[in-house]
């Protein structure tokens, strides 16, 4: 049986030559052969006759019958699963070989005889008409910032005609990070499409009732959109492909951020501003390839709002009795003195800050969760006075500010336990008072030597004047030129 590549060559050189003998010796073929295929004019895989016959026993003759009523009543099943299950249920019968044809005799009755499948439709896109908006989890990254393990997201977007994109890390799918990670690929974009698409499953974009089908966008989401002059749509519940090129863009992006972390050698950076900026670089470096459909998506945008929409938002909450406000249900500690006073909390993706009249009260890194952020310096001196609180206080943990305040409390605790969280309370407030470095260092030295870390001690080691510094010797640098001067005086 000769090649197709032999018949077309065969059949070109006849055309040009009429003579078959001269153009079977082109094609590299016998006469007989090159006659029989310009007799017929079928091609060879025409003539030649379908394998209907076997070779060797069927290994799936005893099981297949059983296994046309598991698919018929089953087709989305897993071919591997149904043939480990044929094999337990019929020990002997079936050879664990035969795996491969069953897979292959699996597929080709599907193809046969399976339900329908549900068809995808290409849909057309046009320059500048949306970007589409989705979270997705950075985690497997494996990102730490100084050392310190960084779980996070990254907020991304993309342009679906040209495949440009955008990401920006942030801590959780909110609005917050939603109003900082559109609007940075919007000005890195230079401008704005006409429609901002998302997925349902999102309160940063949706309101979400319980046994409600139906969705909303929320009013801040509106209230963005309305800002930046963009139209929201979103797509239908539980159907991502409808959000496809962000989705399929996700792994994408991922998987050149490993690459790039893999030729940067280090996963660690200096601040999540530093990591930020990485991420922008390899999004840049992936847009430079989408260069000329970016030019005509440029040519269609919508001009940016002379200012950026707030990413923080405003929330008045009031101080309480316990020295902390709420803000989404996470407590925060604020100095006492504003106990029932009502403060702004500047909330942003990044920082919590609270202000009281135009005055900055206290400032955390924003809590994932409801971790609790305590300031230690804002109760402690309710705490001296009030020891017996301290054992069931409830942000009790809080209170060991570093490792070595918790060993402090730890060899106290061993001494004398009835006394332990009066003293250690104590040493609390010497680091209200020289600061937590001095106090830190003094406490790791006084636990090396055996001894007890007692506050009365430690102050008199703290309020001690520092060494002076050593007086700096000028050195004598003699003039050179004066000894000569004499010496030659001398000689004359």
């Amino acid at each position: 049986m000769i090649t197709e590549q032999q018949y077309q060559r065969l059949m070109n050189e006849y055309q040009s030559s009429g003579v078959a003998d001269h153009a079977a010796m082109k094609a590299g073929m016998d006469r007989k052969t090159a006659r029989r295929y310009l007799r017929t004019g079928l091609r060879p895989a025409e003539l030649r006759k379908p394998h209907t016959w076997r070779t060797r026993e069927d290994p799936l003759a005893a099981i297949w019958p059983e296994t046309e009523r598991w698919l018929e009543d089953s087709p989305e099943v897993e071919a591997k699963a149904l043939f480990e299950h044929l094999l337990a249920a019929h020990p002997g019968k079936l050879d664990g070989r035969a795996l491969r044809t069953f897979q292959r005799r699996t597929t080709d009755w599907l193809h046969r005889h399976g339900p329908a499948k549900e068809v995808f439709f290409a849909q057309v896109h046009e320059p500048g008409e949306c970007i589409q908006t989705d979270w997705t989890n950075a985690n497997e990254l494996d990102v730490t910032i100084a050392g310190e393990a960084y779980p996070h997201l990254l907020c991304h977007s993309v342009l679906p005609y040209s495949n440009w994109e955008w990401a920006t890390p942030c801590r959780s799918e909110s609005a917050l990070s939603l109003k900082r990670g559109l609007q940075a690929s919007l000005w890195e974009l230079r401008g704005v499409p006409r429609f901002s698409q998302t997925d349902q499953s999102s309160t940063a974009t949706h309101q979400l009732k319980r046994g409600e089908s139906r969705r909303g966008f929320n009013a801040e989401y509106v209230a963005l959109c309305a800002h930046l002059g963009l139209a929201p749509r979103t797509i239908a519940v539980a159907s991502p492909n409808q959000n496809g090129d962000v989705e399929a863009a996700q792994g994408v992006l991922k998987r050149r951020l490993k690459n790039q972390l893999i030729l940067r050698r280090s996963r660690d950076f200096a601040s999540t501003d530093a990591y930020a900026e990485f991420v922008a670089r390899v999004c840049g470096g992936a847009n430079a390839l989408r260069a000329p459909k970016l030019a005509e998506e440029r040519a269609r945008l919508q001009p940016l709002p002379a200012a950026r929409f707030p990413a923080a938002e405003v929330i008045t909450v009031r101080v309480s009795s316990y020295s902390t406000a709420r803000v989404r249900d996470c407590a925060y500690s604020v100095p006492s003195r504003l106990i029932g006073a009502f403060v702004q909390a500047h909330v942003s993706e990044e920082t919590v800050r609270f202000v009281y009249r135009t005055e900055e009260a206290a400032s955390y890194p924003r809590s994932i969760g409801r971790a609790p952020r305590i300031d230690y310096r804002h109760v402690i001196a309710s705490l001296v006075r009030k020891p017996g609180a301290f054992a069931r206080y409830l942000y009790r943990e809080e209170m060991f500010p570093r490792p070595v305040f918790r060993q402090a409390y730890d060899r106290l605790s061993t001494v004398e336990e009835r006394k332990a969280s009066a003293r250690y309370l104590q040493l609390l407030q010497l680091a209200a008072e020289f600061g937590e470095d001095r106090v830190a260092d003094r406490l790791g030295a006084v636990l090396r030597t055996g001894e007890l870390p007692l506050a009365g001690v430690m102050e008199l080691q703290l309020r001690e004047p520092a060494p002076a510094p050593a007086t700096a010797i000028a050195v004598f640098i003699p003039e050179l030129a004066s000894y000569d001067a004499l010496l030659a005086e001398v000689a004359s």
